[in-house]
Order: structure tokens, then C-alpha cells, then sequence
């Protein structure tokens, strides 16, 4: 994000933050998909994006508008200079599940060391099926960013034979999805 634009969260489920992040009534189709959007934006940039995850302005949730600091510009204000770490704080709002899922992420780099790990290979990408696999250290990563599909029995190929089980999931009821994995 550079200062004064707007955060990742707020360009994927814009105004509707103001009014839809209560988890007391159903998410809009808006929430629903920049909910999950969020937290595949964050996981695939962490687990391709090299020896480190820093999770940087304009891509956390505390900032839930845009960014913008103090400068001649903005005529020294701070009106936009706030995190509000709080949000993932109260329990009826969904910023918990974004929370959660990126809690969810360092701890399975902490138990899998794939940050760490020179192994890196992309072995499918579809963009009929908006389908990415990738290999990262010993982990598979499948990442379905199709809208609407899912797909039961999508194959995939491996480096190491063996039964392969989830080990994190974007769309489990614990982040705010709807676990259909």
C-alpha cells in the first residue's frame, strides 16, 4: 500500500467493512469473498514470497480504511495514521477469523520450517480453474481462487509419494469459511 491508498481488505470488500464485519448476521457475498480473498492473498504471498513474511501496511486488517501518515498533503493530519489492532479483538465481528488464519499460517511455517525451505515448485497452474499447486519444502499448497467452483478429487502431482492431509485451511469454520475441504 503507498500512503494514501486504500488497505488490501478495504479494496476488496470496500464501504461494505463499515457495516458488514458483524459476524451476528450472514456475510454479504462482498465480506464472504474479500474475507477469503484476504487470507489466500496473505498465505500464498508468505509461502512463495521467499525466506520472510512481513505482514506490511495496506496488507494487515487493523488498518480497516486506507493509510495515510502525517505530511504536507493530507495538511499534517492523523486522522488517517491509526491501526486499530482491536477489531480482531471483539468477538462478533469477522476481523477474528482474519486474525486467527494469519496466526494459523506462522504457526505452520513455526512446525514446518517452509520459509526456510530452497524447495520451491509450482507444479500446476490453471487459469480455466483459477488453480495453483505448488510445492514449498515438504508441504503441497493447492489454492482455489475460482468464485464459485470448488473440486472434489483435484489431482495433484508430488515430489515425495506418501498420503498427503490438510494442514491448513483457508476455508475451515475457525477462519470464517465454510468448510467445504
Amino acid at each position: 500500500s503507498i500512503v494514501g491508498d486504500k488497505t488490501m481488505a478495504f479494496l476488496l470488500m470496500d464501504k461494505e467493512m463499515y457495516t458488514g464485519m458483524s459476524d451476528l448476521q450472514p456475510a454479504s457475498p462482498t465480506i464472504d469473498r474479500g474475507i477469503a480473498l484476504q487470507k489466500m492473498i496473505h498465505f500464498i504471498t508468505m509461502a512463495l514470497g521467499g525466506d520472510g513474511y512481513l505482514n506490511f501496511m495496506g496488507n494487515e486488517f487493523g488498518h480497516p480504511e486506507w493509510i495515510d501518515f502525517p505530511r504536507e498533503g493530507n495538511n499534517w493530519s492523523y486522522d488517517k495514521c491509526r491501526r486499530q489492532w482491536s477489531l480482531a479483538d471483539i468477538d462478533h465481528l469477522r476481523y477474528k477469523y482474519m486474525n486467527a488464519f494469519d496466526q494459523a499460517m506462522n504457526a505452520l511455517d513455526d512446525k514446518f520450517s517452509f520459509l526456510s525451505s530452497s524447495k520451491q515448485i509450482v507444479s500446476d497452474m490453471n487459469e480455466e480453474k483459477k488453480i495453483i499447486v505448488f510445492e514449498r519444502g515438504d508441504l503441497v499448497f493447492v489454492f482455489n481462487f475460482h468464485p464459485s467452483k470448488t473440486y472434489d478429487g483435484y489431482k495433484v502431482g508430488c515430489d515425495l509419494p506418501g498420503k498427503y492431509k490438510v494442514a491448513l485451511d483457508s476455508d475451515a469454520l475457525m477462519f470464517g469459511g465454510h468448510g467445504r475441504v
